[in-house]
């Protein structure tokens, strides 16, 4: 069942879409050679204690920590550890936020330092993509116009999306219909509207679309080693176009 918002809650929403992108926004500024994903880690927590807000992630299905800290070919759901980032690194940093009963969640690839030109052309690619997606989101028409922006500009630059992995609704609960996978024909899928809120997140792989998990049950890689990227908006679908909940 897909929960459509009245106005009134779109606005209560805004409220902890802002806190996970103003803590985004002050991780991608620590993010350097030297930092370590704990340390990042810890500063989320301090900075929701303040904003008075719950972190999203941490004890959701067994899941440790307030962020998903995923390094070079680790797709979505790294933990946080004790290593280094290193200069040439790219970080996706995903980050959920609950606050007076509604959620948020955003996601970024930031680059440590001076990175390769193939890895800084797969950030591009993939946030690109995300606004492209973004750019479908729009009531009358149908979910998959959203995926399939996502994957023709992806795949025309040679990279692959995940399929492993969709995106999805959001509100009172994390996780709600419909999913949002970043792959499909245009014109299928679910008819948009008004009120509908999707979390909209394009991973993409440099090389195969293919996905391991490692045995902590939650880290998800590439098969074949290749470099991952990672961006998300909470989107809302009103009847002046897509409203980005998470952008500051």
């Amino acid at each position: 069942m897909i929960n459509l918002k009245s106005p009134r809650e779109i606005e209560r929403m805004r409220i902890p879409c802002k806190i996970v992108a103003e803590v985004l926004l002050m991780l991608k500024e620590k993010i350097k050679p030297g930092v370590t994903s704990c340390e990042l880690e810890e500063f989320a927590l301090a900075a929701l204690k303040k904003r008075k807000a719950i972190p999203a992630f941490k004890g959701y299905a067994g899941f440790p920590f307030a962020l998903c800290c995923s390094p070079n070919n680790c797709i979505i759901h790294g933990m946080p550890n004790k290593t280094p980032l290193i200069k040439g690194d790219i970080l996706s940093i995903d980050f959920g936020v609950l606050y007076d009963e509604y959620y948020g969640d955003a996601a970024i690839t930031v680059p440590v330092g001076e990175v390769s030109s193939d890895a800084f052309e797969l950030i591009s690619a993939t946030e690109k993509s995300l606004y492209m997606g973004i750019e479908q989101a729009l009531a009358g028409a149908r979910l998959f116009n959203i995926s399939y922006a996502v994957q023709q500009y992806v795949e025309s630059l040679g990279f692959s999306v995940v399929r492993d992995f969709v995106g999805h609704g959001i509100g009172k609960k994390l996780h709600e219909e419909p999913q949002v996978p970043n792959y499909g024909r245009a014109g299928r899928g679910v008819q948009l509207k008004s009120g509908m809120v999707l979390a909209i997140e394009p991973m993409v792989n440099k090389g195969s679309y293919s996905v391991r998990v490692l045995d902590d049950g939650w880290t998800a890689v590439t098969v074949d080693g290749s470099l991952s990227a990672h961006f998300e908006h909470t989107v809302a679908i009103t009847e002046n176009g897509p409203d980005i909940l998470t952008r500051l």
